[in-house]
């Protein structure tokens, strides 16, 4: 496939999250959010899964989304040097609580939305399509102390009023749409999915599902809206992606296998399809699940996404009984250790067939445009005595799953672009680290917030530059 290209027009780029890059946490009007509570060290897992009821800033502790890597600040500089790389989209997400700072207000921060705007401004400047997430994991802490976050039926009209402004203030400048970032992460990490917590004693799939219906409901109309200010705006759905292989052949396995791939495509099939799949019947009578739905709910669900944009880092691997095989570290998304994979310094799978597994599924089961935006490697980086970062590994993830993705589209899917995650160093959303970095350019931050914040290009970065420039067809 040496002479093989991409399509033409094909999207390529990078992406980050407002949550972990943009810091300047109380700058602007801003109001907190779910993710600014979820400390670094030891409690970060119990806050994260619901498991502490009433999340609180702790002086004592570090909250790494304060400081981020303040591109708040640097966004020009960093954009700029996204457009040196040949950037043709920038996924990026809107912090709801810099344009509502409760969650509930009338009307919103006009700061807030300068600072947007001004953000999809400087990407046109360089011809960028700015690919934007109205809710990546970054719910106002407002919203939760005031009405328990998506449990409450109420939030959904905050979300609708805070996506009709994006769409309106926004028009002309941004086209492209995700509305919930892995909306499936709900199941595994509550709060820092949606900001649900729990108390003792409640029935958490109840809670959790019924959560997941308002936020299918809110999804569904803001894709109406969207389509109703501009024709021409593209909505997708995100999925926290990745194939459940079977850890043996043992039909118990491979049964365990496809229960978990259709708890993990649940809420895709409802955004893609347009209605619950006929096994949620049984899912919510084994889990003692009765959702309470508003008359209309299930026409408006039919108001279905144009594309299934989705996340790839690593497949997983289950069987029947879990109890007495390794698990694989990292993940958020328990899995057994797949003996024929190697693993990152974080525990995670490195299987670039997976990805064109994962995509020939997704594109079998669904017949939507595809769209890759977050894949990468997270690792250490070692500054060279001439200052230079010969990240050699990340460039040979990368390169190993860009080939995947020819494969795939050689194979017949249909793949809109790519966006690497992420393309400047980031705070890692699963630890809050620093070190577990991911981008072509490196960022002068520690674990601890400390650092001069400079920007430096890695190897990595004129690797990926020059990928761009031949639409893929020069991946060495």
């Amino acid at each position: 496939m040496s002479d093989f290209k991409f399509p033409e027009g094909f999207l390529w780029g990078g992406a980050i999250a407002a949550n972990q890059a943009e810091g300047a946490f109380r700058e602007g009007g801003r109001g907190l959010s779910n993710i600014d509570v979820i400390p670094h060290g030891a409690r970060r897992l119990e806050v994260k899964t619901g498991k502490v009821p009433r999340p609180e800033l702790q002086k004592e502790e570090y909250y790494p989304s304060h400081k981020g890597i303040d591109f708040y600040h640097y966004y020009e500089e960093d954009i700029a040097l996204m457009a040196e790389m040949g950037f043709k989209v920038f996924r990026t997400s809107i912090s709801w609580s810099r344009l509502f700072p409760v969650g509930d207000e009338e009307t919103p921060n006009q700061a807030g939305i300068d600072f947007y705007r001004n953000i999809f401004l400087e990407c046109k400047k360089y011809g960028m399509e700015p690919l934007v997430t109205l809710c990546h994991f970054d719910t106002p802490m407002g919203l939760v102390e005031k009405y328990g976050s998506w449990r409450n039926r109420k939030v959904l009209d905050f979300f609708l009023r805070y996506a009709e402004t994006c769409f309106k203030e926004f028009s002309g400048l941004v086209k492209y749409w995700l509305t919930f970032n892995e909306i499936n992460i709900i199941l595994h990490s509550p709060f820092s999915g949606a900001g649900i917590a729990f108390k003792e004693g409640e029935n958490k799939a109840q809670i959790t599902y019924q959560s997941a219906h308002h936020i299918l409901v809110a999804s569904a109309l803001a894709t109406k809206l969207a389509h109703e200010w501009d024709p021409g705006n593209q909505v997708g759905c995100m999925l926290a992606g990745g194939s459940f292989y079977p850890y043996s052949c043992n039909p118990e396995d491979v049964w365990e296998s496809v229960k978990k791939e259709q708890e993990n495509l649940f809420f895709i099939d409802v955004q893609v399809r347009g209605a619950y799949p006929s096994y949620a019947r049984k899912l919510f009578r084994d889990k003692e699940v009765s959702l309470i739905m508003e008359e209309g709910d299930l026409e408006i669900l039919k108001n279905t996404v144009d594309f299934l944009s989705f996340s790839y880092y690593t497949s997983r691997c289950v069987a029947a009984d879990m109890s007495d095989k390794a698990s694989s570290d990292g993940n958020i998304i328990r899995s057994v250790k797949n003996p024929y994979l190697k693993t990152s310094q974080w525990g995670w799978s490195i299987d670039p067939l997976g990805l064109r597994i994962t995509m020939n599924q997704l594109y079998d089961r669904y017949q939507k445009p595809l769209f890759i935006v977050e894949n990468g490697l997270g690792a250490k980086d070692e500054i060279k005595q001439d200052g230079s970062i010969q990240d050699e590994y990340r460039i040979d993830y990368l390169r190993s799953h860009i080939q995947a993705m020819k494969e795939a589209i050689d194979d017949g899917v249909e793949l809109m672009g790519y966006t690497v995650w992420s393309c400047i160093d980031i705070v890692s959303a699963s630890t809050g680290e620093m070190s577990k970095r991911y981008g072509f350019i490196y960022v002068d931050r520690a674990d601890d917030g400390s650092g001069t914040l400079q920007r430096r290009k890695k190897k990595s970065f004129d690797w990926y530059k020059k990928v761009i420039e031949s639409n893929g067809s020069d991946i060495d």
